[in-house]
């Protein structure tokens, strides 16, 4: 299975961004099926930081404090794809996007799949 993260740019404080995610390979309908799905974030010099995640079934999507309101995740397990929708972007939300597929846990605890990441850069 292969997660690709698209969507990452240059945008300024206030602003909105839409970050994708689409599963592809053998085994890809099985994962969007089963897996919880998300995102994490990483800025230079920082621990990686969960953003949020959404369930297989979709009915359940934890966000963190720090963008709870602001960002929301979807998904779409007919064409194995999930978003992140940004709004009210801050500067300190510039960092490299990561979307991750868990089969064990909600909130992403042992990510069994990763995407490669995606730049998002908030200007002030």
């Amino acid at each position: 299975v292969q997660l690709q993260a698209s969507g990452g740019g240059l945008v300024q404080a206030g602003g909105s961004l839409r970050l994708s995610c689409a599963a592809s390979g053998a085994a890809s309908g099985h994962l969007f099926s089963n897996y919880a799905m998300g995102w994490f974030r990483q800025a230079p010099g920082k621990e990686r930081e969960f953003v949020g995640s959404i369930t297989p079934s979709g009915n359940r999507t934890p966000y963190p404090d720090s963008v709870k309101g602001r960002f929301t995740i979807s998904r779409d397990n007919a064409k194995r794809t999930v978003s992140l929708d940004m709004s009210s972007l801050k500067p300190e939300d510039t960092a490299v996007y990561y979307c991750a597929a868990d089969r064990q846990s909600i909130e992403l605890r042992d990510v069994d799949y990763w995407g490669q990441g995606t730049l998002v850069t908030v200007s002030s």
